[in-house]
């Protein structure tokens, strides 16, 4: 079936009053990053919807397929159009149906002339193109209210314009829209899952990992790095900030009881993002974190973390069951990157009777005797940055 145009509806973005058309540019400026590989892309916005377009069949493909992923869009439709006809109309409607899978479905024609010298009345045009459809495809039923397949048709000037799939966006916010925050990426199950969700909401999200050579491994790196790519394609270019962490971990362990050696891991670490954060001007730190799940994660826990910094922290799975994170990682094609065997420096060291509910006065005294500021302060200074998704490199190049 050759589209001619796909039109999105913006769901949300239309409840922003005066607001709105800033919400309509920034998804305007995300779908042309995001399909800055499709060359003839075409975008055209309005106040209550957009239409990309192309002249390739192939770009037109790939829109379809990878707009799903985008945030900030309720739904979309393929369209197609012909000549303003009633023969080619009639054409073009068996055309789009014959492509579904119309046995033993309910169908209707809903038309709209928005060219009113058209020859046809509204009433005229749907029982001719219904009664041609249901003609040439049997099979089907007409049903007015609520029907399998609703077949719109919009006739123009020019030109009439049909679609019938309405295809479920992402929904939520453009990305950008709602600021930036820092999200600290484990590698694990949780951690993208909840960059998922800060991202629908519209925060624009960068990443620092804890990387501690040699008791965590580059394949763990990697599966990290390999997250990140995946959670970009949601229509947000992502900074990966890697940390090295393995001199001030190995501190904790000689400096703090066993018992506490977790939660001091994460106080450490909570510090080291925030001086990132204030280096990347983001306004708040995410965390995977979700209540009882683990000892670091009981709201004593959670208590003593808070408690070396002002900076808001956000919880997107404070409250979700283990399943329920799951299903969305599957969902979103990270959790089969996730479950990969390589260990993250939160779980080589885990003691093997951490303190579930830590005193904040007691984790300030053990730390009291270390200066962990110098060590911090090195680690934001050494570590690695990283852009996601990659530039696409051709393969052949280094054979030149």
């Amino acid at each position: 079936m050759k589209w001619h145009e796909i039109l999105i509806r913006y769901g949300e973005i239309t409840t922003k009053g005066r607001n709105r058309k800033l919400f309509i540019n920034r998804l305007k400026e995300n779908l042309r990053y995001t399909f800055a590989d499709i060359p003839n892309l075409r975008i055209r916005s309005e106040r209550d919807r957009m239409y990309l377009s192309s002249d390739v069949d192939t770009e037109m493909e790939e829109l379809i397929e990878r707009l799903p992923h985008i945030f900030g869009i309720h739904s979309f439709s393929p369209v197609a159009q012909c000549e303003p006809t009633i023969e080619a109309m009639k054409e073009l409607a068996v055309e789009i149906v014959k492509g579904m899978d119309y046995q033993g479905k309910t169908f209707k024609v809903n038309a709209k002339r928005s060219f009113k010298k058209f020859p046809m009345d509204t009433y005229e045009l749907q029982q001719t193109l219904g009664s041609h459809v249901l003609g040439s495809l049997p099979g089907m039923t007409v049903q007015m209210k609520e029907p399998d397949i609703e077949l719109r048709v919009e006739v123009r000037e020019k030109a009439v314009y049909m679609m019938v799939d309405v295809i479920a966006g992402a929904g939520g916010l453009p990305i950008g829209s709602n600021g930036k925050a820092l999200l600290l990426l484990s590698g694990g199950i949780d951690s993208p899952v909840a960059a998922y969700y800060m991202m629908k909401r519209g925060v624009r999200v960068e990443a620092i990992h804890f990387f501690s050579p040699p008791f965590t491994s580059d394949q763990s790196l990697g599966k990290v790095k390999e997250l990140c790519e995946k959670i970009s394609r949601f229509g947000g270019n992502i900074r990966l900030h890697v940390i090295p962490f393995t001199e001030i971990q190995q501190k904790i362990q000689s400096s703090v009881p066993e018992n506490v050696t977790m939660t001091s891991t994460r106080r450490m670490m909570m510090k080291v993002a925030d001086v990132v954060r204030k280096e990347i001007d983001a306004l708040a730190i995410v965390t995977g974190e979700n209540l009882g799940q683990v000892a670091s994660q009981t709201l004593e826990s959670l208590a003593a973390i808070n408690d070396v910094t002002t900076t808001p922290i956000l919880r997107p799975l404070i409250t979700f069951d283990k399943l329920e994170i799951i299903e969305v990682a599957q969902k979103i094609g990270t959790y089969d990157i996730s479950i990969r065997p390589f260990e993250d420096c939160c779980t080589v060291f885990t003691p093997a009777n951490p303190k579930t509910k830590p005193r904040v006065e007691k984790m300030n005294y053990y730390e009291s005797f270390t200066d962990f500021d110098e060590m911090i302060e090195r680690a934001v200074k050494n570590r690695e940055i990283h852009s996601f998704p990659k530039k696409k490199t051709d393969e052949f190049l280094d054979l030149l």
